[in-house]
């Protein structure tokens, strides 16, 4: 499956000079662990990096730095690792392996952000497709059993 038939389209963003007490503020609002960081909020929205929940517990909380003092830009995770909107989710789940990393910004043609895919996503994708083939399990013995009658 394409990531684009699937990721999140609703992506949380901010400048890389938000404060990271504005970014966990979004993040709280928007009940999502990450945001994107990305050059022009307001326009093309060409991802620079990402900022999780836990990198500001580990890079500003535990390092006692002041969170409002603080700007996203200085704590990003970078190089990026993205994935393009046409990919598909198994190419992106090997990627996401090989870097460590649980979420994944979506990029369409001109390297826009279009969207993020996370490991939950994945995992839930997984999931729906375990359950089908259970189903195909248990149609397949019902099939036998009256058949067989």
């Amino acid at each position: 499956m394409r990531l684009e038939d699937f990721c999140t389209l609703d992506v949380i963003c901010c400048a890389t000079s938000t404060s990271v007490s504005d970014a966990a503020r979004l993040m709280r609002d928007h009940h999502t662990g990450d945001v994107v960081v990305v050059d022009d909020p307001g326009g093309d929205r060409t991802p620079l990096g990402i900022v999780t929940d836990r990198d500001i517990a580990i890079e500003v909380i535990a390092r006692d730095l002041d969170p409002a003092a603080t700007r996203v830009g200085t704590i990003l995770r970078a190089p990026l690792v993205i994935a393009s909107s046409g990919e598909d989710a198994r190419d992106a789940l090997e990627r996401m392996r090989a870097h460590g990393v649980r979420r994944l910004p979506v990029v369409g043609g001109a390297g826009r952000l279009v969207g993020i895919v996370s490991l939950d996503d994945l995992v839930q994708l997984a999931a729906d497709d375990l359950g089908k083939l259970a189903g195909i399990i248990a149609r397949e013995q019902g099939r036998e059993r009256r058949l067989r009658r």
